[in-house]
């Protein structure tokens, strides 16, 4: 059974940083693209990062680049995403994402919020 958990969400002020994990299991984890998306109240989930299996490439949603970076450990089946410079625009449910093919896999998600 694939599972995906995301940790470290939480309140940050404007201006701070957070690093978000997401460790897998029940999959060959090097075999699949990894991203991280997001959805914010009253909004469709949108693509925040993306990395190549191998992790030789990634991707970023425009409002985010030079602020995330999206990396990953294969040796311990796990996605991070580092955030800086965040503001209250980035608020929302944070969600990891597994691909490959035709199969797609969902974390549960973590809470980011970005508040004085």
């Amino acid at each position: 059974q694939v599972q995906l958990v995301e940790s470290g969400g939480g309140l940050v002020q404007p201006g701070g940083s957070l690093r978000l994990s997401c460790a897998a299991s029940g999959l060959t984890f090097s075999n699949y693209i990894m991203g991280w998306y997001r959805q914010a109240p009253g909004k469709e989930r949108e693509l925040v990062a993306l990395i190549t299996n191998a992790g030789s490439s990634t991707d970023y949603a425009d409002s985010v680049k030079g602020r995330f970076t999206i990396s990953r450990d294969n040796a311990k089946n796990t996605v991070y995403l580092q955030m800086n410079s965040l503001n209250a625009e980035d608020t929302a449910v944070y969600y990891c994402n597994a691909r490959i093919l035709h199969m797609n896999y969902w974390g549960k998600g973590t809470l980011v919020t970005v508040s004085s």
